[in-house]
């Protein structure tokens, strides 16, 4: 290689790709992205400060109601972010990095904090091995970041989304935590979550009147987990209830599904007859 040749390689590298001064010019829905990524990042604060205490001050740790509920309406506040950031990027001007950003974010509060969440969980119960829980939050953390990649890579024919929205998984899991003690059970079901995540079932996108029912239901937990919260003896009925709904949702939409492709299986061979 000569040094021209070295030069002009060096020359191609070195060229900047894309807009390089409204590449770092963040818009109002990358400031939903990065408020999305420090809910999560203090999510997980949260949740390590109550184990630090703990072990602080007697040695032993049994995650607090008071803890988890508050590292909840963090990740239901990213949640609300991660809703809207996509509505105000096309509302308004999204910046060129505007997609990479919310993938970001949505890893940390989405995959990250709650896969540290199933750790705390049950990490600390002998109920269970410890390479267990870490495998089930490993593989949560994991089908997250795949469903996101697949995300960015592959559209359907309908719009609507691939597999489980990461955010809906994320909720699902902390539903998970919230209703039941750490036990295989638990640790499959947040195993099935992981496998919603990456499988084909589609999932409606919340557009209009969904995107309002979406929101609604976000405020509606947040109230739940306040309550909960301000006033313990009051009972976590409201959270349980709440809890029991998402995981019904997630769970119902699959089937939905699969009874609307046999319908349309039937009506096919209906026609073909």
């Amino acid at each position: 290689m000569t040094t021209a040749d070295a030069g002009g390689w060096q020359a191609e590298e070195e060229e900047p790709r894309g807009p390089v001064g409204k590449a770092f010019r963040l818009s109002a829905a990358d400031s939903l992205s990065l408020g999305n990524a420090l809910c999560g990042f203090l999510a997980v604060c949260v949740l390590a400060a109550s184990a630090i205490e703990a072990l602080k001050t007697d040695g032993n740790f049994k995650p607090a109601p008071s803890y988890f509920a508050t590292a909840v309406v963090l990740l239901l506040i990213g949640a609300t972010c991660d809703l809207f950031d996509g509505l105000v990027a096309r509302r308004f001007r999204a910046s060129a990095m505007g997609a990479e950003l919310d993938n970001l974010a949505d890893v940390i509060s989405f995959g990250f904090a709650p896969a540290f969440m199933i750790v705390i969980w049950g990490g600390f119960t002998d109920d269970l091995p410890f390479a267990a829980v870490v495998g089930a939050a490993a593989a949560l953390l994991v089908a997250g970041v795949v469903r996101l990649a697949r995300f960015a890579c592959v559209k359907t024919k309908s719009g609507d989304f691939m597999g489980l929205p990461i955010p809906m998984g994320a909720m699902t899991v902390i539903s998970i935590v919230l209703l039941f003690e750490p036990s295989i059970w638990s640790l499959l079901a947040v195993l099935g979550v992981a496998w919603l995540m990456v499988s084909r079932i589609e999932y409606p996108k919340p557009k209009g009147q969904l995107a309002a029912v979406v929101l609604a239901w976000i405020m509606v937990n947040v109230a739940f987990l306040t309550f909960w919260v301000a006033w313990p003896e009051g009972g976590d009925m409201p959270i349980k209830i709440g809890a029991t709904m998402q995981i019904a949702l997630v769970a119902a939409i699959p089937l939905r599904v699969l009874f609307y492709k046999r319908e349309l299986r039937r009506e096919a061979e209906r026609i073909g007859s």
